[in-house]
């Protein structure tokens, strides 16, 4: 039988607050169907979200525990969490994946709160959420985007050290980068390399690697590896979201092959430069924007196409807030975000560096291991 991921508790914690807040607003009871927060409130952690074909539904009322309507098939899973009421339904069935059981879930609630603005999406068909309605007359389904977010944004100091422990992980891979990485080394080989590592140091997955290499620069962030073989002169940039017990790490590093021309030096160390003048103002009560403003003056460039320098960071590996010029969200302490500079060098190329912190009273955690003003250089 699996074990929790934390006690009973840091659950009983997190619905306690939410409650506090849904009292606030109004708001009778908040209604989930995404992975993020379903776990978030149970506990219920399994990699089956991976398949679309169930839908899964949560209720946290304004008292009393989270009930949950899920598939028969996470019965037994979802028993091992700190939840007393669990309602299954046959799935995928024919007729009703479960509507009629989370109807009767929800029948006796008339402000029912669900996530439904910037980085929210719905996961259950839309015309079963239409009939949901129908059957639900007189209710009413009201934003609680910011709500769910402000929750979510401060962590408990249980999941800071869960997050402390995969970027710590992600660290010592990095680290070994001299012995994974070397020229003619194809990127296909790079990336399996360096998700082999991760593995290695303690990580249960890698859902995301991605990263690039070329002369002097690469051209996205974002990309899967191809054939293309290391050369001297190159700069080899990885990002790695890996996990452990459901949380993520998501920093990234530069490396030059063989050499580094003076440009790639100086824009390494201008975004190493661009991350120490956020962190030094990152303290609570300053604002995502703010810390965007340090970084884009450090560079003396905007954010250009990449639209943000920085995210929040926890159970997904991207959380709100973001860290734009008109992102005014104000920091408070245990925030975990990712400080993440870019710069444009011209001619199709870029260079991008990132950090993971804590807000603190005071100088910032950092949980990522911070990278140094020079460009390590493999092979030279």
């Amino acid at each position: 039988m699996a074990e929790p991921d934390f006690p009973e508790a840091e659950f009983a914690a997190r619905t306690e607050r939410a409650q506090r807040a849904m009292r606030a607003a109004g708001l009778d009871a908040l209604f989930f169907t995404t992975e993020a927060e379903v776990r978030y409130f149970s506990g219920f952690r399994t990699p089956f979200w991976q398949s679309p074909t169930r839908p899964w539904f949560l209720v946290v009322p304004a008292g009393g525990k989270p009930v949950a309507v899920i598939p028969q098939i996470g019965a037994h899973l979802m028993a091992t969490t700190w939840l007393d009421d669990i309602r299954t339904f046959s799935a995928p069935h024919p007729v009703d994946d479960g509507i009629g059981a989370l109807a009767d879930a929800l029948k006796e609630y008339s402000r029912i709160g669900m996530p439904m603005g910037r980085e929210s999406s719905l996961r259950m068909p839309l015309a079963d959420f239409m009939t949901l309605q129908v059957r639900l007359t007189g209710a009413e389904f009201v934003n609680a985007t910011d709500l769910v977010q402000a929750l979510r944004m401060v962590k408990s100091e249980a999941e800071i050290g869960r997050l402390r422990d995969i970027c710590r992980i992600g660290s010592a891979a990095f680290a070994n980068a001299p012995s994974l990485f070397h020229e003619g080394q194809p990127l296909s080989g790079v990336f399996r390399a360096f998700r082999i590592e991760l593995l290695n140091q303690g990580a249960d997955d890698v859902p995301y690697l991605v990263g690039g290499a070329g002369q002097g620069g690469y051209g996205d962030v974002i990309s899967p590896p191809n054939e293309r073989e290391l050369k001297a002169g190159d700069v080899l940039m990885l990002d790695t979201g890996a996990t452990r017990t459901g949380y993520f790490c998501d920093f990234d590093r530069n490396f030059a092959i063989g050499t580094a021309s003076e440009a790639v030096r100086r824009a390494h160390e201008t975004l190493v430069a661009a991350v120490k003048a956020a962190a030094a103002i990152a303290r609570p009560g300053q604002t995502c924007a703010d810390l965007y403003r340090a970084m884009a003056d450090t560079i003396g460039q905007g954010e250009g196409d990449v639209g943000r320098f920085g995210h929040g960071l926890g159970m997904q590996l991207t959380e709100a807030p973001s860290l734009t010029g008109f992102d005014e969200t104000v920091l408070r302490e245990r925030m975990v975000l990712t400080l993440e500079p870019g710069i444009d060098l011209g001619a199709g190329k870029m260079m991008v560096h990132e950090e993971n912190i804590v807000i603190r009273d005071g100088d910032p955690d950092f949980l990522s291991v911070p990278a140094g003003p020079d460009i390590p250089v493999i092979g030279g």
